[in-house]
C-alpha cells in the first residue's frame, strides 16, 4: 500500500504494520508501528478490546467492520503502544 506495509504469515492472521502516521509527527512507539493480533470470531475481538479499555488502555477505533470481511478494534496499551485485534468474517 502507499502508506503501509505489513508482515504476515496467512492473510487475516496476526501481522506487524509499519505505517505512515497519521498525525504527521514523526515515527516512534505507537506512531507508525502496530502489532495486530488474530481473535477467533467477533465477540473475542469485543472482549479483547473491552479487557484492554478496563485496565487502562486507550481506545484508537471501536469494536466493528474495517472493510467488508475485516472486523477490528484499536487499542494502545500503557506504553503508547497501538495494538489491532481483528478476525475475518465470512
Amino acid at each position: 500500500m502507499d502508506d503501509f506495509i505489513v508482515w504476515a504469515v496467512e492473510n487475516g492472521g496476526a501481522a506487524f504494520s509499519i505505517h505512515v502516521p497519521e498525525n504527521g509527527k514523526e515515527y516512534s512507539v505507537g506512531n507508525g508501528v502496530m502489532i495486530a493480533l488474530a481473535a477467533s470470531d467477533q465477540t473475542q475481538v469485543n472482549l479483547v478490546h473491552e479487557k484492554a479499555l478496563k485496565l487502562g488502555g486507550v481506545d484508537e477505533g471501536k469494536p466493528g467492520f474495517r472493510a467488508e470481511a475485516f472486523y477490528a478494534a484499536y487499542f494502545r496499551d500503557l506504553d503508547g503502544n497501538k495494538l489491532n485485534v481483528h478476525c475475518m468474517v465470512s
